[in-house]
C-alpha cells in the first residue's frame, strides 16, 4: 500500500524545505523581481475554500475543475466546473458536479486531474478511507460539456487498492490516457501504472505496470507528442532524478529513456515535488521543453531542460531559480513561459520567466503575487490570446481561493 514510509519521508521533504528557505532568505535579493504584478483574478467559484484544482484546455476551450468546502464545518469535498471559450477572459457559472461520488483524497501535488475531448470530459482522483493517504481511483466523465456527470470504472481495476498521484491526458482521436502510483503487489514502494479508456471513462483498458519502481509521492506528468507518441515524467527511485518513459504505440508498449537532469541525487524519503513537459514545434524540429527541481545539495534549484529527440537527449540542466520549486512550462508563438513557486522572506510566491530561443536564455523572474499569500503549485495552460496561468493561495487570514492571469508573452521583458 502506499506511504508506507511516510514518516522518514516526511521529515526528509522538511529538512530539504528548511534548507531552501534557509537559502532563499540568503539569496533572495539577487533572485527576487524588481516588478511585482497583483492584477489577477481570485475566485472560490461560489465555495468556502478550495483545496485542489486542475486546468485543461482543448482546442479553444479551457476547462477548470476544482474541489473545496461548502462551509467551514464541512469535511467533505464539493466539486465545481466552469469553462471559458474566450482563453480565460470569461467564464461559465460554476457549476457543481452531481454524481455518487465518495470522499475525495485530494490536495496539491495529488490533485484531482481532468481530460477533455470536444463535448467529452473524464476527470479522475483519489477516493478517502479511514487509513490517510490510501484510497481507490474514482472516476467521472461527462458527454455533455460538463453540464452531467457518470460515474466511469476505476482505470485500476482494484477498488480495494490505492492509487494516487494521477495524471490524465486526451490524444487526439480521443481516447484517454491516465498514469499513476500504486503498489498492487504489496512490495513497499510504488510503481508507475498506465491504462487506456476509448469510450471517454466508461471503461479503462491494457492496464500495465511501464515503471516496476519510482518515488512514492511525487506527482506524474503525461505528454502527448506531435507524432501521436505518449511521453510520462515521473521521479525516479534511485537515484532520486526525474526521469522519462515513452510509448510509441498507443501505450501498449513502453521504452525508459533515463534521467532528465541526470544530478545522481541521493535521498532516502521523498521530496513531494515533481515536474513538467510541454511540446512545441518550430520548422521541421519537434522540442520538448521540461521543468524539473532537485535538492541536490549545491544544485538544488529548479531547471529547465530541452530535448530536439522526443527525450532520448537532453540539454544541460539550466537553472531558472536556486529557490524555485514547483514549475509548469507552456507556450504561445515564438514564446517559452515558466512559472513556479519562489520561496522568498515573505513566503511563498508565484514567478514566471519568458524565453524566446528554446530557453538558452530566459527574461528576468517577473513576480506575480505577494509571497504572505501562501501559494501552491502553478498549472500553465496555452490559449490562442497567450497562457493561462491558474494557482491557488490561501493569504492570512482568509480561506484558499483559486486566482488565475492571463499571461501575453509579449507584453513582457524577453531577451
Amino acid at each position: 500500500m502506499v506511504h508506507r514510509k511516510e514518516k522518514p519521508q516526511r521529515t526528509a521533504f522538511s529538512l530539504i524545505h528548511a534548507f531552501a528557505l534557509v537559502l532563499a532568505l540568503l539569496v533572495y535579493s539577487t533572485q527576487a523581481s524588481d516588478q511585482l504584478e497583483e492584477n489577477y483574478v481570485k475566485s472560490t467559484l461560489g465555495l468556502y475554500d478550495i483545496a485542489t484544482f486542475d486546468v485543461y484546455t482543448n482546442q479553444q476551450t479551457i476547462h477548470i475543475l476544482a474541489g473545496g468546502r461548502q462551509s467551514q464545518n464541512d469535511a467533505a469535498l464539493t466539486l465545481r466546473y466552469q469553462r471559458s471559450v474566450d482563453g480565460g477572459r470569461n467564464w461559465t457559472t460554476p457549476a457543481t458536479v452531481f454524481a455518487p461520488l465518495p470522499a475525495i483524497n485530494a490536495k496539491s501535488g495529488n490533485d484531482i486531474q481532468l481530460a477533455a475531448h470536444g463535448n467529452r470530459l473524464v476527470a479522475l482522483m483519489q477516493g478517502k478511507t479511514s487509513l490517510p493517504g490510501i484510497g481507490p481511483m474514482i472516476c467521472l466523465y461527462s458527454e455533455d460539456s460538463g453540464m452531467t456527470w457518470k460515474n466511469g470504472a476505476n482505470p485500476a481495476k482494484d477498488n480495494d487498492g490505492s492509487q494516487a498521484h494521477i495524471d490524465l491526458l486526451a490524444d487526439k482521436a480521443g481516447v484517454f490516457h491516465a498514469v499513476w502510483l500504486e503498489d498492487p503487489e504489496e512490495n513497499g514502494y510504488q510503481s508507475l501504472r498506465y491504462s487506456r479508456s476509448e469510450d471517454g471513462g466508461k471503461s479503462w483498458s491494457q492496464l500495465m505496470t511501464i515503471e516496476d519502481s519510482t518515488c512514492s509521492c511525487c506527482w506524474n506528468t503525461i505528454v502527448h507528442s506531435p507524432l501521436d507518441h505518449l511521453n510520462v515524467l515521473y521521479r525516479n527511485m534511485t537515484p532520486r532524478d526525474m526521469a522519462m518513459i515513452r510509448s510509441t504505440d498507443h501505450g501498449a508498449t513502453w521504452q525508459p529513456l533515463g534521467a532528465v537532469g541526470d544530478f545522481k541525487w541521493q535521498l532516502n524519503g521523498c521530496p513531494h515535488v515533481g515536474g513538467s513537459a510541454d511540446y512545441v514545434t518550430r520548422g521541421a524540429t519537434h522540442w520538448l521543453h521540461s521543468l524539473v527541481w532537485t535538492g541536490m545539495p549545491e544544485k538544488a534549484g529548479l531547471y529547465h531542460l530541452v530535448s530536439s529527440d522526443h527525450g532520448s537527449t537532453w540539454s544541460e540542466p539550466m537553472r531558472l531559480s536556486a529557490t524555485g520549486m514547483n514549475g509548469d512550462i507552456a507556450h504561445h508563438g515564438r514564446h517559452t513561459v515558466a512559472a513556479w513557486n519562489e520561496m522568498n522572506p515573505a513566503g511563498m510566491s508565484i514567478n514566471l520567466a519568458i524565453a524566446e530561443n528554446n530557453g538558452s536564455t530566459w527574461s528576468k523572474p517577473i513576480q506575480l503575487t505577494p509571497g504572505e499569500n501562501a501559494t501552491t503549485q502553478p498549472r500553465l495552460v496555452a490559449t490562442t490570446d497567450g497562457v493561462l496561468a491558474v494557482w491557488t493561495e490561501k493569504p492570512a487570514k482568509q480561506t484558499s481561493r483559486l486566482a488565475w492571469k492571463l499571461i501575453t508573452p509579449k507584453n513582457y521583458a524577453t531577451p
